[in-house]
């Protein structure tokens, strides 16, 4: 009997990304390639409707990056395991996404058969991390006051607070009585001690630790 192949969306703001990856899918048995995605809000929507066993999921993308889009997923109980597929391998990108919820990281120079054994470990729910991201996690677990791990100041809680309604920078500076500059400080000072690169994964990994309510 022919086993069941597994359903994959890709996320990715680069078609041609997109196309390699559906190509290479398709032309191997055990794979359906179910949709494609060009933001995490897409991606998040597109899961939603297709409930895929596998999203394999860029980080950076403009209109809605891959951390806000895993977080989602997870708010919403999606089945669908998370395995990004991303050019950067740091810790500012690393770790928001597997705090996130992601199931594995790949970088996307894995080798072919690399990248089909990931998709299906990460379909059995199996972790799958890339030697390169695996040793960097394991050197900042290690680390004790690893960025990351710093409690944010009072003032940082604010400015945090006021991103997670959706104000800019300008409106932030305005309702605190400080100049947008310093505002951009502490934003800086915020995605550091958060580990996350932009606002969206700041706000995602605050509430995930509790430092914002809700």
């Amino acid at each position: 009997m022919a086993e069941k192949s597994i359903t994959l969306i890709l996320v990715d703001d680069h078609p041609v990304v997109r196309n390699g990856l559906r190509g290479m899918f398709e032309s191997s048995p055990g794979f359906e390639v179910l949709g494609e995605a060009a933001n995490g809000v897409e991606g998040v929507e597109l899961a939603t409707r297709l409930d895929p066993d596998v999203i394999l999921m860029d980080l950076r993308m403009p209109g809605g990056g891959g951390v806000a889009a895993i977080a989602e997923l997870g708010r919403r109980g999606a089945r669908s395991k998370v395995l990004v597929l991303t050019t950067y391998d740091t810790d500012s990108d690393t770790l928001p996404a597997i705090e996130a919820g992601a199931t594995g990281y790949l970088l996307k120079d894995a080798p072919r058969d690399e990248l089909f054994t990931a998709v299906r470990a990460a379909a059995d729910g199996r972790t799958v991390l890339s030697p390169a991201v695996a040793s960097r996690l394991v050197s900042r677990v290690r680390t004790p006051g690893a960025a990351g791990n710093e409690p944010l100041s009072t003032r940082e809680r604010e400015v945090l607070e006021l991103v997670a309604k959706g104000t800019s920078n300008r409106a932030i500076a305005a309702e605190l009585f400080i100049s947008e500059a310093t505002v951009k400080t502490h934003l800086t000072h915020i995605f550091a001690k958060l580990g996350a690169k932009d606002r969206a994964a700041a706000v995602a990994v605050a509430y995930d630790r509790g430092v914002l309510g809700g």
